[in-house]
């Protein structure tokens, strides 16, 4: 298979990746990636291993190499020497406006034939009013607990 991703590290890379390996104290997983680069050197003074051969050596699947090969070449080394999982950033459904809007919502009345508000009573106004256009329970249920609100 060819590969889409080709580490070639320059002089300057190879002696950055050498003293993190050297360094008394250097988080683990740095300094196994460091050393996955320096394998994975396509460069003239690389010793150009393949992936498999890296992931054998290194003990993890030919896909963490691979990735790590895109993370070097899409942002660099400094972002590649992080951990690999950055977590999953979603974008915050309610902004400002529309948790004021929740709270004002939740410490109004509660709507006809009910004694009081619920989460999901909550998300399904926030909808309906327009604020949001999707909202699940749990993200009501968040954003009521950061304020300390308490909707028994």
């Amino acid at each position: 298979m060819r590969k889409k991703y080709i580490v070639e590290l320059t002089s300057e890379e190879r002696n950055g990746l050498g003293a993190v390996i050297n360094a008394d104290r250097m988080a683990v997983h740095k300094r196994k990636h460091a050393q996955m680069l320096l394998k994975a050197d396509q460069g003239s003074q690389g010793p150009r291993w393949s992936d498999i051969k890296i992931a054998d050596a290194f003990d993890c699947h030919r896909t963490t190499v691979e990735n790590l090969r895109k993370r070097f070449v899409e942002h660099g080394l400094d972002r590649a020497m992080a951990h690999g999982n950055r977590g999953s950033y979603r974008i915050k459904r309610f902004d400002g406006v529309a948790e004021a809007h929740l709270i004002a919502t939740a410490c109004s009345s509660a709507p006809e034939g009910r004694n009081r508000w619920t989460v999901r009573l909550l998300a399904d106004e926030m909808v309906s009013l327009g604020i949001v256009d999707s909202c699940g329970k749990s993200t009501v249920h968040n954003t009521l607990k950061k304020m300390n609100l308490s909707l028994t």
